[in-house]
């Protein structure tokens, strides 16, 4: 039986947590959404370890996105995840020791391929190299991989179906899914999951917040046609 992408909803616009991330998951508590994060930045730490832990009291799986490519910068972002209680840690450039890090603690570890760069972040690269460096971190042990496919300066469905096919590991399409028709090449692609966020905020799929992720979800369960 087919298995279709996930939907992690982010709170984030422009690779930013937004102020009011709380009271937008209060909203949408009970939408279809089983994934939610945010990035590292934002909010106070003690505002998004609040949050995070309402997630799972309310049944969610939870994910941080780390955007940083300076060792330090990462680890901090690694310890945060671990510190508030998440289940995934998604982006950084790896790193060994970002990486031993979550495996002491049972986090799930998605780390960025390519030459990442920027806020919001731009990938750059080749399709090839990038599979070869997915795949010797896989020989280390993460779970899977934050593909920024849609911010690719190249061909991003292209990548998005090359890396999903070459790479044997879950792959999470991150960032600048904001249309049908991108979700149309993410369900081609067929990854573990994808992320929206900015989308939501710019009402791209038409609705309240909890409509969109629903009419989402809908959409790529086959339930629902797009919209013009």
């Amino acid at each position: 039986m087919e298995t279709l992408p996930e939907l992690i909803v982010m709170l984030t616009y422009n690779d930013h947590t937004v102020k009011n991330a709380h009271s937008i998951f209060e909203q949408c508590k009970n939408s279809k959404a089983k994934y939610w994060g945010f990035k590292e930045d934002g909010l106070p730490p003690e505002q998004m370890k609040q949050l995070y832990a309402y997630m799972k009291a309310c049944g969610k799986t939870t994910a941080l996105e780390v955007v940083a490519y300076e060792e330090d910068k990462c680890l901090e972002g690694a310890r945060m995840a671990v510190d508030y209680g998440c289940d995934i840690l998604m982006g950084t450039l790896f790193f060994d020791s970002v990486n031993e890090l979550c495996k002491e603690n049972d986090l799930r570890y998605m780390p960025f391929v390519g030459n990442v760069t920027g806020r919001p972040s731009i990938l750059t690269g080749t399709v090839q190299g990038m599979i070869e460096e997915a795949n010797r971190y896989l020989e280390k042990g993460v779970f899977g991989f934050d593909l920024l496919g849609y911010r690719f300066t190249g061909d991003g469905a292209a990548l998005n179906r090359e890396f999903v096919s070459q790479v044997h590991a879950p792959v999470c399409l991150a960032g600048s899914v904001n249309s049908y028709q991108r979700l149309d090449e993410v369900k081609s692609a067929s990854p573990w999951a994808f992320t929206i966020g900015s989308a939501f905020f710019e009402n791209q799929f038409g609705g309240t917040f909890q409509e969109q992720i629903d009419k989402v979800i809908d959409y790529m369960n086959g339930e629902r046609k797009a919209e013009c």
